[in-house]
């Protein structure tokens, strides 16, 4: 990121004339209608380096907003993952047009994980929709953006809340019935990152004490759900979706891009996106990476992906630098071609 911003002060030196395009970057703090939000959009600003909780970025604190292409993204981070961890991808977003808002999900987010789970997954959606109601109401936005027809891109538990958005239904009770069934094959997905199965005497301990917890946390039968008639497309990324019901998933509307990682050891895709493709007639394939991991969608991958190990680090054949550009160009051209003009 240094070497970045070293070559965009050499460019400017070189030609003074020229106003260097940013990312422009607002932060605003939380109200009653929301939680707190991060706005990334065009500017020709000079861009500044920066430092938001460890991760270092370029961009311009709030800078004027430049004319992008009138569409607003919405992302929806991973549990309980910094919004930084997204910027990479906001910025290809910012740099084809686009006005990105990443609400910080309450409760879910690295300050407080109070309510990482079925309490966040119920209130996700609804974030979200308080998000772009938000930006509705900002002056620099209000009358530039097409508030009709929104995408959203959301990543594991962000995933969810993507599909819910979109018009997917879930309840704990299939989650129970999913775990009761794969609890071996798709351990994380039950148990969280806690504990792992490694093939040892405890292996048949740890299934039963995971499987007594959710007999217990899981008996609700009632369907969630959340969609926003806004959302006009979604990409949906590596997501948490076994206990979603599969008429809901073919009752969407919208085009839906799935992206899929086959070393993921934390969502086995067989059980989550493959489930989303199976049912979901406007469900896509948009990328298969077949040596990516959970954390292959996080760029840049912070640091504390080494506390959940080999559940978030990248297999050793992943290729990042070349995967990275890839996924986010792919993510960029799906919304280019569903979000209509």
């Amino acid at each position: 990121m240094r070497t970045v911003f070293a070559l965009l002060c050499a460019g400017a030196l070189m030609l003074p004339s020229v106003t260097l395009a940013a990312v422009g970057l607002s932060e605003l703090p939380a109200t009653s209608a929301s939680g707190p939000l991060t706005l990334l959009y065009p500017s020709r600003a000079e861009a500044h380096a920066l430092e938001r909780g460890g991760f270092h970025l370029l961009a311009s604190v709030d800078a004027p907003p430049d004319t992008g292409n009138g569409k607003l993204i919405a992302i929806s981070h991973g549990s309980p993952a910094p919004v930084w961890v997204y910027f990479d991808l906001a910025r290809a977003l910012v740099e084809a047009g686009y006005v990105v808002v990443l609400p910080e999900h309450a409760g879910d987010n690295p300050r407080d994980g109070s309510a990482v789970g079925l309490v966040s997954w119920k209130r996700r959606p609804q974030e979200v929709s308080a998000a772009i109601d938000r930006v509705a109401t900002d002056v620099r936005f209000a009358r530039t953006l097409d508030f009709a027809h929104v995408g959203v891109y959301g990543m594991s538990a962000g995933g969810l809340t993507a599909l819910s958005l979109a018009g997917g239904r879930w309840s704990p009770a299939r989650l129970k019935a999913h775990c009761e069934r794969h609890i071996t094959e798709d351990f994380h997905a039950c148990a969280g990152p806690a504990m792992s199965l490694d093939g040892g005497a405890f292996d048949g301990l740890k299934r039963w004490v995971v499987g007594t917890v959710l007999a217990w946390k899981l008996d609700d039968a009632q369907a969630y759900g959340g969609s926003d008639p806004r959302v006009a497309a979604a990409v949906v990324s590596v997501p948490f979706a076994a206990h979603f019901d599969p008429q809901s998933l073919r009752e969407i509307s919208v085009p839906v891009g799935i992206i899929s990682a086959q070393r993921d050891r934390w969502l086995n895709p067989r059980y989550h996106s493959e489930l989303v493709l199976q049912h979901c007639p406007r469900c896509s394939r948009l990328l298969d990476l077949p040596t990516g991991g959970h954390g292959a969608l996080l760029s840049p991958l912070p640091d504390a992906a080494a506390a959940a190990g080999s559940l978030v680090a990248d297999p050793p054949d992943f290729d990042r630098p070349h995967e990275v550009p890839r996924i986010n160009a792919a993510i960029v051209d799906f919304f280019k071609q569903n979000l209509p003009r």
